[in-house]
Formats: structure tokens, C-alpha cells, sequence
């Protein structure tokens, strides 16, 4: 009785998020909108189909989705932490319903060739680049503290589960009502976000530090590659997507060559994708609860890799459909487990950010393996560009017994400020640049432990905002360490003092001064060069003057 108690706790614990109405409006809306988005990403791989088009020219119907990812992931996410998010996510939905009003009227008229659905379906895919990281952060504004990890699972259930119904709808769809009338659903699923989004009036986002936009993005890059616990949840990600993505690249072509389907067939596979990725959606994260990441990501990956190869050599419907069922639950398992620990691990000041560089990573890798499988689709058989895919994702999945998932329940991620002495000149140009002296004297028996702790306090500053770091050596001074680190503005130190620190941070931070038997701080400011006469012809010609 224990075991199905506990399951029903985890499931209200998962979904107590949705109890803030705001939170479930936009939650709601959100999933119509990426339903449509699936819709129009399979429309458009059945027109070409229709228009009899090679495989690399229906794979890169779902690159030209992924790829704009790869070029605004980045500014995306500076733009969703510097500017009302709101604002922004009603902008682009605006963008959205006229570039799929266009669609809908070329594809209407018969004007629509490969090509220019191509180019629609990227512009698209810009606009969806530029979303992502902002709704994903807003969400955590909304929701309590306590339950920013649920609203991580349920916007990535969200994201998975649009992407499992949208294509099963569509498949359905499109051979009673066409091409057009799908591209029509994908507007109306636009229009509701738009509505949900012009509708919420009382928004008012969290107060943060105004920074010069590139600053911003070299922060957000800076604090991705010093935090080992994101970089190796991306390559996890980018490792299981990239062979992953064929499936659902390759789909297509295997309902109409291998199991000579139709449009109707086409949407009965798709709908054991979705039926497994609905059920999945429920029971993955008490399975996490229960498992653990590491494990979750490993079994769900294992899953998905046999199930691959079983769908390339599956000779009929029957046996294919359950097949897919499990395939859909496998990527669920995978993908929304990484997306909420990342979610989860960020910080405040930099979440939209790090959340960009994970849409870069999924999409990037799904275009890239879209387009490769194309490729190799082409000049082999379908089918046995599948199995290839399937056997490589098990790979991966073994590959995680050696360089699993870093544990991070030790680490606070509370923000947490760090003391800084008051400055005795109140006139600093915040845009000045800093460097940062912190002298630690150190017992001879001490040195060794405090060299190894002074490694990651050095990944704790580059993560909040140094440029470059350094330990040195007093040369007059025996027993004396100095650390010295660089920031691009005084205004980015303070923020590296009060906003981006976490407890982890603080700790990390202490230790170290505990260690040592004195430590002491010097904050050195760069002075302008000064100018010198020739450089002001003006002043010059006043000095002659008697």
C-alpha cells in the first residue's frame, strides 16, 4: 500500500504548480501554442512528401525548425533576462500569427513550392528561438520558490508532450481536411498564447541590474563553461538527441516506404508516439524521485535506443505501433528529466540565459541529426540509416555507467550576498574596469589543502562574472597566497558580490578563508588614460596664451 501512496504524493507534488491560476493560464496556452508549432513542422514534411521531394529536403523541414536556435539561442536569452518578458513574448506571438497567416494563404492559393515553406517554416523557428528562454524563466517568477522545480517539470512536460500530440493530431488531420487547414490550427494555437499573454495585466517582473548587452551575453557564456554541473547535462543532452532526432526526421519516409501508409497510418504512428509520451509524462517524475537522475536518463535511453531499431526492422503497423508507444515514453524520460535538473541547478541572474544555451544544444543537435540522417537516407536505405541511429543512442546510454550526471544535492543554490567593504571613493565609474587582490596567509602544513580548495573557488568566481584568474605567490612574503582575478566593471563586482553568489558559493568561499590564518581584500580601479596636449589642440593653444 506504501508504494502506490507515494506514487500519488509525487503526482501532487509535480502538479501543484498548475493550483496558480496565472501559472496554469500560460501553461495551458503554452502547450496549445507548441501543439500547433508540431502540426506545422509535420504539414510541412507531408507536403513535400506530396510533392514527391527527396529525404534531405523533408529532414530539413525540421532543421530549418532547430537550426535558428544554434544563431539567437544566446542573444535570446539576453534579451529574455534584460527586457519585460512579457512584452516580449507578446511581440513575438504577434510575429508568429502573420508569418502563419502567410503560409496559410500561399498554401491556399497553390503558390506555395519547397523551397519558400522552407524559409516560412525557418522564420518560425526564429520566432520560437527568441520565446523559449524567456517563457521558461518567467515561469519561475511566478511560482513559488519551493515549486520552481515542479513549474521546470511540468514547462518541460509541456514542451515534450506538444511535441508528441501536435505531430499525432496533425497526421490525423491532414488527410480529410489538407495541408492548409493544419497550417490553420497552427495559427489559432499562435492566437490563444497571444490572448492569454495581452489578457495577464498585473506582470511585474523581478528587479535586476541593467547590463550593456554584450557584458550580459559574455556573462551567461562564462558562467556555462565554469558550472561542471550544466556542461555535463548539455553534452548528455546533445549526445541523446543527435542520433535520437532520426526517428522523427526518418518517420515519415518509413510510414510511406516500409510500411506503405498514408497520411491516416502516418497519424496512428504518431499517435503511439503520443500515447506513450502522455503516459510517460505522469509516472517519469516519480520514477525520478524513486531512481535518480543518472538512472532515469540510462534506462530511458536504453529504451529509446531499442526501440529505434525496433521500428526500422517492425514489417507492419501492428507490431511498429506499440513499439512507438515506448519510444515516445523513452524521450520524455530523457529530455524532461535533464531539462528540469537544469532548470532547477541555475541561478536566478543567470536562468534565461543558461536556459538559451539548453535550447541551442536540443534544437542544435535535432537539426544537426535531421540533416545528417537526410543525408545518409539518401544514399542508403531509410531504414538502415534508422538502425544506425538506434545502435548509437544505446551507445550512449552505456556511455553513462562511465560519465554519468554530477550530484548536486550537496550544493545550496539559494543567492546568497557576499560582504563587501564599504569603498572609501563613492565616485566609481560603474563601467570601470576592476581587478580584485585577496592576500591569504597560509601555514607551510596548510598550503597543499588550501591549493586544491582555491580550484573551485577560482570556478566559482569565473561562473559570477571573472575574466581571468590567477593565484600567485608573494615572493617577500613567505607563506603569503594572493589571489587575483579580473572583472569587466565595477558594476559586474558588485553584481558578483550581491545578486550571482549562491550558499554553494559562499561556502565554497569560506572554506578556503577558514583554511587560511589571515585574508584581506584590495579592490584596485583602472584610472583613464590621461590625455596629453597633443591630444587636445584646443588646451594647447590656450597654454600659449600669456
Amino acid at each position: 500500500m506504501s508504494k502506490p501512496t507515494g506514487t500519488g504524493a509525487a503526482r501532487v507534488k509535480v502538479l501543484a504548480p498548475l493550483t496558480i491560476p496565472i501559472f496554469r493560464a500560460l501553461w495551458i496556452a503554452a502547450l496549445v501554442s507548441n501543439i500547433g508549432s508540431w502540426m506545422q513542422t509535420v504539414g510541412a514534411q507531408w507536403f513535400l512528401v506530396e510533392q514527391n521531394s527527396s529525404p534531405l529536403l523533408i529532414a530539413l523541414v525540421q532543421t530549418a525548425s532547430a537550426a535558428p536556435v544554434l544563431l539567437l539561442g544566446v542573444p535570446a536569452g539576453v534579451l529574455g533576462e534584460l527586457l519585460n518578458r512579457r512584452a516580449l513574448l507578446i511581440w513575438v506571438q504577434a510575429a508568429q500569427v502573420l508569418i502563419s497567416a502567410a503560409l496559410i494563404a500561399l498554401t491556399a492559393a497553390g503558390e506555395l513550392t519547397s523551397y519558400l515553406l522552407l524559409v516560412l517554416t525557418l522564420l518560425l523557428g526564429a520566432a520560437s528561438a527568441v520565446q523559449l528562454p524567456a517563457y521558461q524563466a518567467m515561469a519561475a517568477e511566478i511560482v513559488p520558490v519551493r515549486m520552481i522545480p515542479n513549474a521546470a517539470s511540468l514547462s518541460a512536460i509541456s514542451v515534450n508532450l506538444s511535441r508528441a500530440i501536435g505531430p499525432a493530431i496533425a497526421g490525423l488531420l491532414l488527410s480529410g481536411l489538407g495541408v492548409a487547414f493544419v497550417f490553420a490550427v497552427n495559427l489559432a494555437s499562435f492566437a490563444v498564447f497571444l490572448v492569454v499573454l495581452a489578457c495577464w495585466r498585473t506582470y511585474r517582473p523581478d528587479a535586476h541590474s541593467p547590463e550593456p548587452f554584450i557584458d550580459a551575453t559574455r556573462a551567461g557564456l562564462r558562467y556555462v563553461a565554469h558550472a561542471g554541473v550544466v556542461r555535463r547535462i548539455y553534452v548528455r543532452l546533445g549526445l541523446f538527441v543527435l542520433p535520437g532526432s532520426v526517428l522523427y526526421a526518418l518517420l515519415p519516409i518509413v510510414a510511406t516506404e516500409r510500411l506503405g501508409l498514408g497520411a491516416v497510418g502516418y497519424g496512428v504512428l504518431l499517435g503511439g508516439l503520443g500515447a506513450g509520451s502522455v503516459v510517460a509524462a505522469f509516472f517519469i517524475p516519480s520514477l525520478r524521485d524513486g531512481l535518480g537522475s543518472n538512472r532515469t536518463v540510462l534506462i530511458s535511453s536504453a529504451l529509446f535506443g531499442t526501440g529505434t531499431i525496433g521500428v526500422s526492422i517492425s514489417p507492419a503497423l501492428a507490431l511498429t505501433l506499440p513499439v512507438l508507444a515506448v519510444v515516445g515514453a523513452a524521450w520524455i524520460g530523457v529530455v524532461a528529466t535533464l531539462n528540469g535538473a537544469v532548470q532547477s541547478f541555475l541561478p536566478v541572474w543567470v536562468r534565461a540565459r543558461g536556459l538559451s544555451v539548453y535550447q541551442m544544444v536540443l534544437f542544435g543537435s535535432s537539426a544537426a541529426g535531421a540533416a545528417i540522417s537526410g543525408v545518409f537516407a539518401g544514399w542508403f536505405d531509410p531504414s538502415a540509416t534508422l538502425a544506425v541511429a538506434g545502435a548509437l543512442v544505446l551507445v550512449v546510454a552505456v556511455s553513462q555507467f562511465a560519465w554519468p550526471l554530477l550530484t548536486t544535492s550537496q550544493m545550496r543554490r539559494t543567492t546568497v550576498p557576499l560582504p563587501l567593504a564599504a569603498a572609501r571613493n563613492a565616485d566609481i565609474d560603474a563601467q570601470s574596469a576592476t581587478l580584485v587582490l585577496v592576500r591569504y596567509d597560509v601555514a607551510d602544513e596548510s598550503r597543499d589543502p588550501f591549493i586544491a580548495q582555491m580550484r573551485l573557488v577560482e570556478r566559482s568566481r569565473r561562473r559570477t562574472g571573472a575574466r581571468a584568474w590567477s593565484l600567485y605567490e608573494d615572493r617577500e612574503t613567505h607563506g603569503e597566497l594572493v589571489e587575483v582575478f579580473s572583472v569587466g566593471s565595477w558594476q559586474e563586482h558588485l553584481q558578483q558580490h550581491n545578486t550571482r553568489p549562491t550558499q554553494y558559493d559562499d561556502d565554497t568561499i569560506r572554506q578556503a578563508s577558514a583554511i587560511a590564518r589571515s585574508v584581506s581584500a584590495h579592490h584596485l580601479i583602472q584610472i583613464p588614460r590621461p590625455h596629453t596636449a597633443s591630444e587636445h589642440p584646443r588646451d594647447q593653444r590656450q597654454e600659449k596664451t600669456p
